[in-house]
Parts: structure tokens; sequence; C-alpha cells
């Protein structure tokens, strides 16, 4: 036992001090793109056509990059000739509109607080159910994560339980599947009311890789009403954990 005790000691505090500090990244983290208009040619289309998603588009010369298609797998970067692309590591990409994830030389318009009754509701003490409506376990696997000791998303009092009757709310992540999608309306009308859905990754925000299949449903804002849009594949715990608080009012307003 005295052991045990001494490691512990040894090991200090182990729990990020985000958002008091600025989170620990590794440099290979693809966060945010950054788009510089002044070197792009008016008639190239490279990005656009590197793009395996179609989430990078152009028109009359300015490129927009739709973060809730986006696969952050750099094949815009890549490609474009001039640099004009480049993912900047910014982990703050959540926002409360789905139109906000589209975006150009202007960065993302971060998520906005819930209004003051529902932040009374719900600002101290935030309970999810996460459904994973058909994804390959990288967004869920992430979303687990912030239960841990490195991130302990508790101490914000949010967590996950295993009924939606005991739940405020839904994380979805996943493309919806033609054999998820009765699962994920009966999920929702168990959740009592009112409450809150948040959408996660790619598949989630617009069926990713997966849209068009006659398998997939697609964006499962199509299928409910969400209050915060979280970008990425998959996108990183604390990009997550960044979105919940802002819609929380737990931190400073978006700027």
């Amino acid at each position: 036992m005295l052991k045990v005790l001494l490691a512990r000691l040894r090991q200090g505090h182990r729990t990020s001090r985000f958002p008091d500090a600025m989170p620990a990244l590794s440099d290979r983290f693809r966060g945010a793109p950054k788009i510089d208009p002044g070197r792009c040619a008016a008639d190239c289309r490279t990005c656009a056509d590197a793009c395996p998603t179609g989430a990078v588009a152009v028109a009359d010369g300015t490129v927009r990059i739709d973060l809730g298609r986006c696969l952050f797998c750099t094949e815009c970067q890549d490609a474009c000739p001039a640099g004009a692309i480049t993912m900047a590591g910014d982990y703050r990409m959540a926002t409360r509109s789905r139109a906000g994830l589209v975006v150009g030389p202007d960065p993302v318009p971060l998520a906005a607080a819930l209004d003051r009754r529902a932040r009374a509701l719900f600002g101290r003490s935030l309970r999810l159910r996460q459904v994973s409506a058909g994804g390959c376990n990288g967004c869920e696997a992430d979303a687990a994560v912030l239960q841990t000791i490195a991130f302990d998303m508790q101490r914000f009092g949010i967590g996950f339980v295993a009924s939606p009757r005991h739940a405020d709310g839904l994380l979805v992540t996943g493309p919806v599947t033609a054999n998820m999608r009765a699962a994920l309306l009966a999920t929702y009308d168990a959740v009592p009311a009112p409450k809150l859905v948040i959408v996660s990754g790619a598949c989630a925000i617009s069926g990713g890789p997966f849209a068009g299949h006659p398998e997939v449903e697609g964006a499962a804002a199509g299928l409910l009403p969400v209050d915060l849009f979280v970008p990425g594949c998959p996108p990183h715990p604390v990009t997550l954990l960044d979105g919940l608080l802002r819609l929380l009012g737990r931190l400073p307003r978006p700027r």
C-alpha cells in the first residue's frame, strides 16, 4: 500500500488544466483550416478536385471548406500549388449552426451559449446518452476519453448515462444508417424534455465518406433538432469539450 501511495505522489496532478490553460496538443494535430485568399488563382480548382468528400468549394476565386464534411485528411492542403490552405492546429471548431461550419477566410463562428433558462437547467449538470448511429468507433472512443483522468469532464458536471430516461440530451456519432434510424429516434423520444442534441464528427454532421450510400440516412440534423455541431474525423476530445463548455456558457463569449 505504501508503494502505491508513493507512486501516486510521484505521478503528480494528471488532469489537464484546460480550460484555465491551453491544452497540450501534438504538432501532428490537424485543427481548423486557414485559407489565404491572396494566394488563390481565380481559375484554380485543384483543392476542390482533391477533396474526397466534396468539402471544398471554389466560387469566384474564393475557397470555402465545409467542416461538416471535412475529414481533415490534408488532401486539399497537399494539392494546393500555392499553399493557400493550411491546417492551423486550432482545436476550437464547434458551432451552433450547420451553416457556421462552412468557412472561408474568416474563422469558425464559435458556439454561443444556450439561453438563460437552458443554462439554468443544464449549466451545472449535463447528462448525455451517447448514440453510435453506425460509426467506426473513432468519434465514440474520443468522446469516451473525456471520462478519463486526463480530461475528467465530470469536474464540469458533464457525464454519460446508460439510459436515455436519465439523460438531458443525446450525443450522436456516426452516419445514421438505415438500421439505426428507428433506434436513434426512439432514444431521442425517451429523453425527457427539454433536451439537447449534440452531433460529433463528420459522419453524424453530413454522412461523411458514407454520404449518399443507399444504407445511410445521412446527417442526424435531418432527423433531430441539433443544438451543437462538433466537426472532426474524429473530433479531438478537447474540441468536443470546448464545444460543450461554450454551449453551457462556461467559457468566454465567442470571438
